[in-house]
């Protein structure tokens, strides 16, 4: 036997914090994997999302098309609708363009503005934007339109996720 005694109070003391500890790990455990859960699942779905759009309808004047997808907010799914203004440049490449203004977030339309024909026209601030996207300088827009990468598949157009582009 050792030679270093515990006292009852000692014991009650070891024992009552051992117990607690249990308990409390028993119920921080649930909540930690509730909150972290959602992190670690892995993604399902893929990069593009298929739009109603056949590659053969897209022609050299843009054209707004848009395209559900569910979006997903850890454990709430929503159904999203997200817009894109297609077609296809001098050179044949099909472009998609995000219609989200770079300057407050408004939302352009092509060749509405009666000053400025086929041009992107934001009307919150008279932001305006080539064909291409690129902004105008002396307008508000600091940035070009965002471009969503394509892809065909099945003759539809598929768009993936807007990214922002390098230019003005």
């Amino acid at each position: 036997m050792s030679k270093h005694r515990v006292s009852r109070r000692q014991f009650l003391n070891y024992t009552l914090t051992g117990v607690g500890g249990f308990m409390a790990a028993g119920m921080l455990m649930p909540m930690v994997r509730f909150a972290v859960d959602p992190v670690l699942k892995g993604e399902d779905a893929g990069d593009f999302i298929a739009t109603p759009l056949k590659i053969a309808d897209i022609a050299n004047e843009p054209q707004k098309v848009n395209f559900s997808f569910t979006q997903k907010d850890a454990w709430y799914e929503s159904e999203e609708t997200g817009t894109a203004w297609v077609f296809k440049n001098e050179g044949g490449e099909i472009v998609a363009l995000s219609p989200v203004c770079k300057h407050l977030g408004c939302v352009v339309d092509w060749n509405t503005d009666k000053k400025n024909p086929n041009m992107f026209f934001c009307p919150c601030h008279y932001g305006l934007y080539e064909k291409d996207g690129m902004n105008v300088k002396g307008t508000p827009p600091l940035a070009p339109l965002d471009v969503y990468p394509t892809k065909e598949k099945d003759g539809f157009l598929y768009v993936g996720k807007a990214e922002p582009r390098k230019g003005a």
